[in-house]
Formats: structure tokens, C-alpha cells, sequence
């Protein structure tokens, strides 16, 4: 119920955010996000952790390869914690884009933890 929640208000706002769940699956994403990933949801549905990972390469501000483990997402999906950092990712048309990346945990009132939501901000 709660996702189906943010979804909705991820629906309505004009900032790229997606959604993943508690086992990393990339069940939402609005459309400014589309832009950004270069896949409309209503063609690819939801993605499994493993799929979604290989297509985005991150890196820093000096183009270094980010892994995995330290992408913002991934750390609040592991480690139930927000966190926020300015990264460079090409999508899967092979654009750049230079973005805030901030993701927060989605935690119910009684303690569940259901997923991710991530906002982008491109620079």
C-alpha cells in the first residue's frame, strides 16, 4: 500500500525519482525519469536489481568508476540510510549527465522497511 503511495506522488512531481523495493527491483520510475534513464516505464516494467545495475555506468567528478556498493541507491537499500552525492551516468541511449543523486529508505510507521525511493538533479 505504502508504495503504491509514493508511486502515486512520484506520478505528480516533475523532478526524475524512482522507485525500487526492498529486494533492489526497480518497480517505478516518473516520467522526467525517462529522460534521464532513456526507458519509458509503461514499455519495460519493473526491473529486477540484477538487469537495472549492468545498464548504468556512475562515476565521479573525475569520470572514476563508482561500484556498486557506493552508489547511493544501493547504500540506502543495504544499509537503510539517506545518503546524497553529485555523480556523472551515462544511460542506455549514451548520454552523460552530471546529477545529484540523493536516495532516502522507505520505512513504514510500524518499522517495515519497503524499499528506495531516488531523486535525480542534473546540473
Amino acid at each position: 500500500m505504502q508504495l503504491i503511495l509514493a508511486r502515486q506522488l512520484a506520478s505528480c512531481l516533475a523532478m526524475p525519482i524512482v522507485i525500487v523495493d526492498a529486494r533492489g527491483a526497480l518497480i517505478y520510475w516518473n516520467e522526467p525519469a525517462e529522460l534521464l534513464l532513456g526507458i519509458r516505464f509503461e514499455e519495460s516494467g519493473e526491473i529486477p536489481a540484477e538487469e537495472w545495475q549492468q545498464q548504468f555506468a556512475v562515476t565521479d567528478g573525475d569520470r572514476q568508476l563508482i561500484p556498486q556498493s557506493e552508489w547511493p541507491l544501493v547504500i540506502a537499500l543495504t544499509q537503510h540510510k539517506p545518503v546524497a552525492r553529485t555523480i556523472w551516468v551515462i544511460g542506455p541511449d549514451g548520454t552523460w549527465r552530471n546529477v545529484n543523486w540523493t536516495s532516502v529508505p522507505l520505512i513504514a510507521q510500524g518499522g517495515e522497511f519497503l524499499g528506495v525511493q531516488s531523486v535525480f538533479w542534473e546540473i
